[in-house]
């Protein structure tokens, strides 16, 4: 996949230096998190779960749909997704989004294989 280098610049505020991460690994795999939440936008495929603050429903289920888009990208990278040390702190948010809403897995995946597809869609060929 060559989108990584057209999509970065747009998201290099979300994304500290290579130098920050343990490994190269943990950096490439917080990029194909950082690179999901960029198909939010509104000139991508404009996703809003009416997120307004970390630890809301919205933001749960955006962070939700980035993990499991994170999870669908890094095989076809051959990136070993790595569990990132922010993951705890979203956990019980995830847990709240998926206890209130039955469907929440299923809508934040297939919101997560909608940019998955969108960024393959942006490849070279």
């Amino acid at each position: 996949m060559r989108f990584y280098g057209r999509l970065l610049p747009l998201e290099r505020g979300n994304l500290p230096e290579l130098q920050a991460f343990r490994n190269s690994e943990s950096y490439y795999a917080t990029a194909t998190h950082e690179i999901t939440h960029w198909t939010r936008h509104p000139s991508c495929l404009d996703r809003s779960f009416d997120q307004k603050r970390f630890g809301d429903s919205g933001y749960a289920m955006e962070e939700l749909v980035a993990e499991i888009g994170a999870a669908f990208l890094c095989p076809d990278l051959e990136i070993t997704l790595v569990q990132r040390e922010d993951h705890a702190a979203y956990i019980a948010s995830w847990l709240k989004a998926l206890r209130n809403d039955k469907k929440a897995i299923f809508t934040a995946a297939s919101h997560a294989q909608r940019a998955t597809d969108y960024l393959y869609s942006l490849q070279q060929t």
